[in-house]
């Protein structure tokens, strides 16, 4: 993250040898027993001149905790340590005499979850947080502006305060379809929570759906609330929020028939286009939900709730986020229109539920789909709200599929004067199946969305469908932390930590390009697949500009998935936009490549790369 407010104070050189290697004659002794080479490096924040001759470190790092330190710091020395070892290849052990002392500090004052890296005693480096999240944050920072390449380490030469500026920093892990969150084992998903923490997220949202169950003691529902239990457990002890949501009038899959709700339209008001805009033809239901107009349905799903309330009693939830739509929605005229009527009748009852059963927690109402299929939602709750402000709600959440911000609450002010929260997409958008061929950087498009509501937001909870969107993350990540911060920062930031500093013109301009050409559509015909992009221009130049860093990349970083993913979509777009569209070898190769990444053997085909692709063509034509 860059710092929403920060004072930098770069280290002169003189002050940098000293603090990386001691006096001069151990320095020499050290080169003599070690064979460590000095050589030129490329800092964090250093003057120009600096950037060119600090001296780099290869040499174990000690990381002291404070007098009498808690669980959580101790576990944020322990993911520090783990992340410089794999990261930076440093040798981080217990020793007073280490080249690079690191002391971890809490010290309050600094401003909710922000930190401090300075100058340490001896030499070292403290990173101070205002509290156990901003030291786990500070230790982000530290790490993510650390340098390494073949020719060694340099350690942060960030130093500054840094405070967020949004409260509410979330990412929202859509666990379903059979996607990573579902499929991945779950340690993998534990580490890979663990990265995105140490970018700022501090609320992590997960997801219980009825639909695919017969009541709460379904053997299939109990294996789906351990593994939800155990990705919270995650949250928890990095000391962060864990968040639960559901659809207002869901249903479990034997849900009474005499009680469901109407999907239909054609009730009066109801339409199935919107300025211009093609919509569905009915309300997204699965056919389960319960209409709350009927006697007997408000009891019943508030007993649904309960049951997930005492489920996750023992990790806690902070966060409850009550939806309406996608699946969701009654049409009937007791509960017409939906997102102001029958919803917000139902939303209450549920609502107060949870704060009989977590009283501290914070209750988010989205509106998703507001006004899509029938006219009066956006006005009728915000009339509602304004007149009697709820005291049942906390964060309204707002943002719609597609790349349309709703513009009812940016022209008339959120409900209530309520808090808004957004809902990025950063998964699904212009292509299909979601990550089935590779990253999918989204710097332009999130920017836009930014730009159009930054000023009205307190953070928000991106939608998140699998790992594929990584730096779509953590873009999002460094807005919340700053707003003012460019997304293309952002995506600089994450390319030089991950993959080098040595090759971010070239990455960066090669994701740029992917974004450009991310909209395709898959068609079989004549028993011949075709990947149709909308766009391919540059699309050569992109492979070109991967391949080329990709000979620059150490085989650490060459191996991981994340750059396997920018490489393989690069590779992918390549090869269909000079083989009329049609796969080849390469291609089902990348695609097979990809389902191991993803862990998509079992994936819905939403969310695995693309299978039974007809016409293959070989890449030596």
């Amino acid at each position: 993250m860059n710092p929403a407010t920060v004072k930098t104070e770069p280290p002169p050189s003189a002050r940098l040898r000293k603090t990386v290697f001691g006096s001069f004659h151990w320095f020499l002794a050290f080169v003599f027993a070690w064979g460590v080479m000095v050589s030129p490096a490329m800092g964090a924040n250093p003057a120009p001149e600096e950037r060119q001759t600090p001296e780099r470190l290869v040499a174990p790092v000690n990381i002291h905790l404070p007098h009498r330190a808690g669980v959580l710091t101790k576990g944020v020395a322990e993911i520090l340590t783990k992340r410089l070892r794999e990261y930076c290849e440093v040798n981080v052990v217990n020793w007073r005499k280490a080249d690079l002392q690191i002391y971890l500090k809490i010290k309050p004052g600094l401003g909710l979850e922000g930190f401090r890296i300075s100058d340490g005693p001896r030499g070292g480096i403290s990173i101070i947080g205002n509290d156990e999240r901003g030291l786990l944050y500070g230790a982000g920072q530290f790490l993510h502006t650390c340098t390494h390449d073949k020719h060694g380490f340099i350690p942060s030469q960030w130093r500054g305060l840094s405070v967020p500026k949004q409260p509410v920093r979330g990412m929202y892990l859509a666990t379903h379809f059979g996607n990573f969150y579902e499929e991945a084992p779950i340690e993998e998903v534990k580490r890979y929570v663990e990265d995105l923490s140490l970018w700022g997220i501090n609320s992590y949202l997960v997801w219980f759906n009825l639909d695919a169950y017969n009541g709460i003691e379904d053997a299939k529902a109990q294996a789906k609330l351990a593994r939800l239990r155990a990705l919270l457990q995650t949250v928890k002890d990095l000391g962060l929020n864990a968040s639960l949501g559901c659809v207002a009038n869901e249903g479990y899959a034997n849900s009474p028939v005499n009680l469901r709700a109407d999907s239909s339209v054609g009730h009066d008001g109801y339409h199935t286009s919107q300025t211009g805009r093609v919509l569905f033809t009915q309300v997204p239901n699965l056919g389960y939900e319960l209409c709350p107009g009927k006697p007997g349905v408000p009891e019943m799903e508030v007993s649904y709730c309960e049951e997930k309330f005492a489920a996750f009693k023992s990790i806690g939830l902070d966060y409850w986020v009550i939806w309406p739509y996608d699946n969701g929605g009654c049409t009937s005229p007791d509960c017409a229109p939906w997102g102001a009527n029958g919803y917000l009748r139902m939303a209450e009852l549920e609502a107060r539920a949870y704060q009989r059963a977590f009283p501290q927690g914070k209750v988010i109402l989205s509106t998703w789909y507001f006004d899509r299929f029938i006219d009066g939602e956006w006005a009728g709750i915000t009339d509602k709200f304004n007149q009697h402000k709820p005291d049942w709600v906390d964060y309204i959440l707002t943002d719609d599929y597609g790349g349309n911000i709703p513009q009812y609450p940016l022209t008339h002010g959120s409900p209530g004067g309520l808090a808004l929260l957004n809902f990025p997409e950063i998964s699904m958008y212009l292509h299909f199946p979601w990550g089935g061929y590779g990253a999918n950087p989204l710097p332009q498009y999130l920017q836009k969305q930014w730009n159009a509501s930054k000023t009205k937001m307190s953070g928000g909870f991106p939608y998140s469908e699998g790992i594929y969107e990584d730096v779509n993350k953590v873009m999002v990540a460094q807005l919340y932390w700053n707003p003012d911060k460019p997304a293309e920062e952002g995506l600089r930031d994450y390319i030089a930590f991950y993959f080098s500093a040595d090759v971010a013109g070239e990455v960066s301009r090669a994701m740029d390009i992917l974004e450009r050409n991310l909209e395709r559509v898959r068609e079989d015909k004549g028993g011949v697949t075709r990947f149709i992009l909308k766009n391919t221009v540059g699309a050569e130049e992109a492979y070109r500009l991967i391949k080329q860093a990709d000979a620059k990349l150490p085989d650490r970083v060459r191996s991981s998935w994340r750059w396997r993913i920018v490489y393989l979509r690069a590779l992918i777009d390549s090869e269909l936009a000079k083989r009329e569209f049609r796969a080849s070898d390469n291609c089902v190769a990348a695609f097979q490549e990809l389902t191991t990444i993803y862990h998509e053997e079992q994936g819905s085909e939403a969310v695995a790369p693309p299978r039974n692709v007809s016409g293959v063509v070989s890449s030596s034509h």
